[in-house]
């Protein structure tokens, strides 16, 4: 999960996020609230188009139970079930490989299209700061005049100013069809997903599972069994590993951090960490699941990058025409030197 949030957006989609919300800020808070009095000479403007767990892993309680058992019952983590069921039953492949195809599957046809989209609009977001920044000035200005036409206060003046730029910048939104809430069409997808395909794979590995024995014997390397925990923890610090690198590479791309966005980092620094001991007390297919899925989507934040998809997406292009080797030289110099 945290792979998924940051590799598009679902480690870090919050960090991003918020991120692309207080790049809202224009000497103060550009999405506080704003007023609704004639604005002379701006609203005309803004029309015109511009250039899953098993049962030990959870808190024991009143009712833990109840939940887990319904959300493990529930018709979106059998649909994933029958779905695992079918690639392996098509593929014919052992099932530790028709999980990777599975996820690879999943990641690629639903998850990467919508990271893109993400993408679109971030950009979008991000193009309307300077537009947003003359606006917010001319907004100023006019309500200085009306402050002293009508002999507003300071905190009266401000609550104009503020009521009035929030209205400014959601008819932006609308005019370019990018309000931010829309960039997180990817983490209300990408989670229940996530949620449901571990809690498929954990239901399939039970003991009552009619394909439990398949399981048990669809393993390789160091995990031939993959209804039981990998007792070498190889695959749950791969998992953790990756996830730290899906983190560490996204905080590259932060220039100027401000401290909250530093305090979620961390956060999800210490979350990469706590994943390796949970994955190693789940199934092995799950484990599977989560490396696979974090080094996927590590790889379509990477892909995302490309000048080429970037121009294909009518992205704005990035400063540097080598951005992998950019990257890289990045990370060296923050954690090699």
């Amino acid at each position: 999960m945290v792979a998924d949030s940051v590799a598009h957006n679902p480690v870090c989609f919050c960090f991003r996020i918020l991120g692309r919300v207080t790049m809202l800020s224009v000497g103060g808070s550009v999405r506080s609230g704003l007023l609704r009095f004639p604005v002379r000479g701006l609203c005309s403007v803004i029309h015109r188009k511009s250039p899953g767990l098993p049962r030990s892993a959870l808190p024991s309680g009143p009712g833990v139970s109840g939940w887990y058992s319904s959300l493990a019952d529930s018709t979106p983590v059998h649909l994933c079930e029958n779905f695992l069921v079918s690639v392996q039953q098509v593929s014919g492949l052992p099932w530790w490989l028709s999980i990777a195809v599975a996820t690879v599957s999943v990641r690629t046809l639903i998850t990467l299209p919508l990271a893109a989209y993400q993408l679109v609009i971030v950009s979008k977001v991000e193009a309307l700061q300077v537009e947003i920044s003359e606006l917010a000035k001319r907004l100023r200005y006019e309500v200085s005049v009306r402050a002293r036409e009508k002999g507003w206060t300071d905190k009266q003046s401000r609550f104009q100013f503020q009521k009035n730029l929030r209205r400014i910048v959601s008819q932006l939104y609308i005019r370019d069809n990018c309000h931010p809430f829309k960039a997180s069409l990817l983490v209300w997808v990408q989670l229940p997903l996530w949620i449901s395909l571990s809690l498929a794979l954990r239901n399939l590995s039970l003991d009552h599972s009619a394909l439990q024995c398949d399981l048990a014997a669809g393993g390789a390397l160091w995990f031939p069994d993959l209804t039981s925990p990998d007792s070498t923890w190889i695959l749950p610090v791969c998992v953790g590993l990756t996830n730290l690198l899906i983190i560490e590479v996204f905080s590259l791309q932060r220039i100027s951090p401000t401290r909250f966005q530093k305090l979620v980092l961390n956060f999800m620094r210490g979350f990469s960490v706590l994943m390796v001991p949970i994955a190693a007390t789940v199934p092995s297919s799950m484990a599977l699941y989560w490396f696979t899925s974090s080094l996927v989507g590590f790889c379509h934040n990477l892909l995302l990058r490309s000048p080429v998809i970037r121009k294909i997406l009518r992205l704005p292009t990035l400063q540097s025409d080598s951005p992998y080797r950019d990257l890289l030289s990045a990370f060296i110099n923050k954690y090699c030197k």
